[in-house]
Protein backbone atom coordinates (compact mmCIF):
# COMPACT_ATOMS: atom_id res chain seq x y z
CA UNK A 1 0.00 0.00 0.00
CA UNK A 2 2.78 2.42 1.02
CA UNK A 3 4.17 1.71 -2.31
CA UNK A 4 0.78 3.01 -4.52
CA UNK A 5 1.05 6.03 -2.13
CA UNK A 6 4.19 6.94 -3.09
CA UNK A 7 3.73 5.91 -6.76
CA UNK A 8 0.97 8.04 -7.41
CA UNK A 9 2.08 11.07 -5.61
CA UNK A 10 5.80 10.60 -7.85
CA UNK A 11 2.52 10.11 -11.30
CA UNK A 12 1.46 13.77 -9.54
CA UNK A 13 4.16 15.54 -9.39
CA UNK A 14 5.36 14.49 -12.60
CA UNK A 15 1.91 15.61 -13.88
CA UNK A 16 1.65 18.78 -12.23
CA UNK A 17 5.68 19.91 -13.89
CA UNK A 18 4.56 18.38 -17.72
CA UNK A 19 1.50 21.30 -16.43
CA UNK A 20 3.47 24.38 -16.44
CA UNK A 21 5.85 23.34 -19.08
CA UNK A 22 2.98 23.32 -21.46
CA UNK A 23 1.90 26.83 -20.10
CA UNK A 24 4.74 28.45 -21.16
CA UNK A 25 5.21 30.49 -24.24
CA UNK A 26 6.95 28.89 -27.45
CA UNK A 27 10.20 30.09 -27.92
CA UNK A 28 11.53 32.51 -30.62
CA UNK A 29 13.76 30.90 -32.95
CA UNK A 30 16.92 33.24 -31.96
CA UNK A 31 15.87 32.09 -28.03
CA UNK A 32 15.91 28.70 -28.91
CA UNK A 33 19.45 28.85 -31.48
CA UNK A 34 21.27 29.95 -28.31
CA UNK A 35 19.79 27.96 -25.58
CA UNK A 36 21.95 24.94 -26.28
CA UNK A 37 25.82 26.88 -25.64
CA UNK A 38 25.03 26.39 -21.90
CA UNK A 39 24.07 23.23 -22.12
CA UNK A 40 27.40 22.84 -24.09
CA UNK A 41 29.47 24.85 -21.62
CA UNK A 42 28.12 22.10 -18.60
CA UNK A 43 28.60 18.88 -20.90
CA UNK A 44 32.57 19.83 -21.76
CA UNK A 45 32.55 20.81 -17.48
CA UNK A 46 31.15 17.28 -16.19
CA UNK A 47 33.54 15.48 -19.10
CA UNK A 48 36.71 17.54 -17.86
CA UNK A 49 35.70 16.83 -14.23
CA UNK A 50 35.27 13.09 -15.43
CA UNK A 51 38.63 13.53 -16.80
CA UNK A 52 40.30 14.72 -13.96
CA UNK A 53 38.69 12.12 -11.52
CA UNK A 54 39.98 9.71 -13.81
CA UNK A 55 43.56 11.19 -13.69
CA UNK A 56 43.70 11.77 -10.05
CA UNK A 57 42.93 8.03 -9.12
CA UNK A 58 45.53 6.50 -11.94
CA UNK A 59 48.01 9.38 -9.80
CA UNK A 60 47.41 7.81 -6.51
CA UNK A 61 47.34 4.19 -7.90
CA UNK A 62 50.40 4.72 -9.30
CA UNK A 63 52.06 6.66 -6.08
CA UNK A 64 50.89 3.76 -3.86
CA UNK A 65 52.14 0.65 -6.27
CA UNK A 66 55.78 2.54 -6.20
CA UNK A 67 55.80 3.18 -2.48
CA UNK A 68 54.98 -0.33 -1.96
CA UNK A 69 57.33 -1.70 -4.62
CA UNK A 70 60.19 0.70 -2.72
CA UNK A 71 59.34 -0.82 0.60
CA UNK A 72 59.54 -4.10 -0.97
CA UNK A 73 62.74 -4.11 -2.74
CA UNK A 74 64.79 -0.80 -1.72
CA UNK A 75 67.65 -1.69 -3.89
CA UNK A 76 64.99 -0.42 -6.96
CA UNK A 77 63.80 2.50 -5.72
CA UNK A 78 65.70 4.59 -8.17
CA UNK A 79 64.08 2.58 -11.51
CA UNK A 80 60.87 1.95 -9.20
CA UNK A 81 60.80 6.39 -8.89
CA UNK A 82 62.13 6.70 -12.71
CA UNK A 83 59.13 4.76 -14.20
CA UNK A 84 56.76 6.34 -11.38
CA UNK A 85 57.48 10.03 -12.53
CA UNK A 86 57.09 9.18 -16.36
CA UNK A 87 53.32 7.65 -15.69
CA UNK A 88 52.46 10.77 -13.67
CA UNK A 89 54.00 12.63 -16.45
CA UNK A 90 51.89 10.49 -19.14
CA UNK A 91 48.61 11.01 -17.14
CA UNK A 92 49.11 14.17 -16.44
CA UNK A 93 49.43 15.08 -20.51
CA UNK A 94 46.25 12.81 -20.97
CA UNK A 95 43.90 15.33 -18.57
CA UNK A 96 45.55 18.23 -19.90
CA UNK A 97 44.89 16.78 -23.55
CA UNK A 98 41.27 16.82 -22.27
CA UNK A 99 41.28 20.12 -21.04
CA UNK A 100 42.65 21.27 -24.44
CA UNK A 101 39.23 19.48 -25.86
CA UNK A 102 36.89 20.80 -23.65
CA UNK A 103 38.59 24.15 -24.70
CA UNK A 104 37.97 23.58 -28.72
CA UNK A 105 34.59 22.03 -28.16
CA UNK A 106 33.41 25.41 -26.05
CA UNK A 107 34.98 27.70 -28.61
CA UNK A 108 33.00 26.33 -31.82
CA UNK A 109 30.03 26.90 -30.42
Amino acid sequence: MRRLRMLCFAVLGILMVALTAIAQPAATAAESAVSYKGYVAIGAGVGFAIAVFGGALGQSRIGAAACEGAARNPGAAGRIQTMMILGLALIESLVLFALLVVFAVVARV
